[in-house]
């Protein structure tokens, strides 16, 4: 009899060493293992990328790229709205599966989370209300003695606040929870100037005709959009990207890219 239980014994605890080793596949299988769903966050107020539309269904050109990848992959996959200053966090905790939402590449964040290649450049720049004749800005200093408003965790902010010299020029750097209530305010003269990335700035204006300018002033260095997973999740982003190359390579991308810009702005990556 205790030759068998120590059979037994030995059996459960080869049993947990093998189900404790299956972190890696259990983390590509939807937040909280919830099966085959993938988990997408998102900021739903930063259109086009993503946004709310008459319905309130979220919407948006990451939307659909990320849509069609999930069928491709068979997968279901969910939107879920985030704060975007918590973006990492959400990521880690496992609350989602994926960042896709026009988030720029850069070193800081490649600490912390595995990005897929770029697909899409972006550039931050500067936005005046159509009506503001007195500005004229060639490059960053131009902002100084300004009141800029900008998203709350983005890319502008994130560059302006390591720019000591810069963000001690600027007269207040006022940041929002999205690019639109930025953009309310500057249409209402609580701003002197938005800085953001082009591509939402734009978009907003196509909605907002003679109400902002878009000024072709870069601040900081042209970015590059990629889609973020957890640091340790190479399966499903190694899925993902396998993904997406088809949709690049087929022309499925570009066709959802000319739907929201009347243009393919796809990245075609190397490698």
């Amino acid at each position: 009899m205790k030759i068998k239980n120590m059979i037994l014994a030995a059996v459960l605890a080869a049993t947990t060493i093998i189900t404790g080793c299956g972190g890696q596949d259990s983390a590509s299988t939807g937040a909280g293992n919830s099966g085959n769903k993938i988990v997408v966050g998102l900021d739903d107020e930063f259109p086009p990328m993503g946004f709310r539309d008459e319905n309130n269904e979220i919407t948006g050109f990451d939307v659909d790229l990320a849509k069609e990848a999930a069928k491709r992959l068979g997968r279901e996959v969910e939107f879920k709205a985030i704060d975007w200053s918590s973006k990492e966090a959400e990521l880690k905790s496992k609350r989602i599966d994926v960042l896709w939402n026009g988030l720029d590449i850069t070193p800081e964040r490649q600490e912390n989370m595995l990005f897929s290649k770029p697909y899409m450049e972006n550039r931050q720049i500067v936005f005046v209300r159509h009506d503001n004749t007195s500005l004229s800005i060639m490059d960053e200093s131009g902002l100084a003695g300004l009141t800029v408003g900008t998203q709350s965790a983005s890319t502008a902010e994130e560059y302006i606040n390591e720019k000591t010299a810069l963000k001690e020029s600027i007269k207040e750097l006022k940041s929002y929870g999205d690019f639109t209530s930025a953009f309310m305010d500057l249409e209402n003269g609580r701003l002197d100037v938005v800085v953001g990335d082009e591509i939402v700035g734009r978009y907003y204006i196509s909605k907002h005709p003679d109400k902002i300018d878009a000024l072709n002033v870069v601040i900081g260095p042209i970015s590059q959009f990629g889609i973020a997973f957890r640091k340790d999740d190479t399966t499903l982003r190694d899925e993902v990207q396998k993904t997406f190359d088809e949709m690049v390579k087929d022309g499925a991308a570009g066709k959802i890219s000319e739907q929201w810009f009347g243009k393919d702005l796809v990245t075609r990556s190397e490698g």
